[in-house]
């Protein structure tokens, strides 16, 4: 018997469209899924709703949603190197107005971990300018923002990221793909089979989903588009470092930002 589309978003950053560009077009074993592309925050958001069966999330918004849905251990974004970084028009200390990718993002989150500040929300896209135009202060930039900032005359205040790996001694988990908890007993194994295959077609065939990046990227570069694949997909997109995860959920819970959910399972 056929299976009926899986509802399955994730955004449209290369890394996302490189990883899962053979599950979207059936190049891969599995099962049908209906693609649904947005920017990450606007995915975190659209999780809270009956929309979002399958779905990539911030580990931030995770935190808040861990009664709605369980994470598969494919298909995430985790590593060393990987973090937000902070910028500004000139050295200076962080602080001021902080533009943020959102208030549901692993970025905004990680803010934490150097203080309390004044943040504003735009799009990730926005920030550079933003920061530019001096509607900023500084700005945490994820995605292509960490190859294009230095082009664009911004100056490198810190790596959240290297905050992060210094002081948890881990990986630092951006993102997971998480399915409703509802589907999980039925459907996680072979979501989670179907992405680790996609991704291991990624790998076994880097050039074919070229043109899907391309058609999807926010950053026209190719050069940039290769530099943020290379980065983002690595082993942690085959499986999740699960301690890591962890951390970040037990650390959130201890900064008061999540709720707490210890009796809840995190992995399908």
């Amino acid at each position: 018997m056929d299976r009926p589309a899986v509802n399955f978003a994730f955004s449209p950053c290369p890394n996302d469209t490189f990883a899962f560009h053979a599950l979207v077009h059936g190049l891969v074993p599995g099962l049908p899924v209906t693609p649904h592309l947005d920017d990450i925050e606007a995915l975190n958001i659209r999780a809270a709703t009956d929309a979002a069966e399958v779905t990539k999330v911030s580990m931030a918004a995770y935190g808040h949603l861990r009664d709605r849905f369980v994470l598969l251990r494919a298909g995430g974004a985790a590593g060393f190197g990987v973090g937000p970084i902070i910028v500004a028009r000139s050295p200076r200390a962080i602080g001021g107005r902080i533009a943020i990718p959102g208030e549901r993002t692993t970025a905004a989150l990680l803010l934490r971990l150097l203080g309390r500040f004044d943040t504003v929300a735009m799009r990730f896209d926005q920030i550079e300018d933003a920061v530019l135009r001096g509607d900023a202060d500084c700005g945490v930039l994820i995605h292509e923002g960490r190859f294009t900032y230095q082009a664009k005359g911004l100056t490198l205040l810190t790596d959240l990221g290297s905050v992060w790996e210094e002081r948890m001694h881990c990986p630092l988990p951006l993102a997971a793909i998480a399915i409703r908890r509802d589907l999980a007993p039925r459907l996680a194994p072979v979501v989670d089979q179907a992405l680790r295959a996609s991704v291991e077609y990624a790998f076994a065939h880097p050039d074919a989903s070229r043109e899907y990046v391309a058609a999807h990227a926010q950053e026209m570069d190719p050069e940039v588009a290769a530099r943020h694949i290379r980065l983002y997909v690595n082993e942690y997109t085959l499986a999740l470092d699960e301690g890591a995860v962890r951390r970040i959920l037990e650390w959130g819970q201890r900064e008061g930002v999540f709720p707490s959910a210890d009796a809840l399972p995190v992995f399908a």
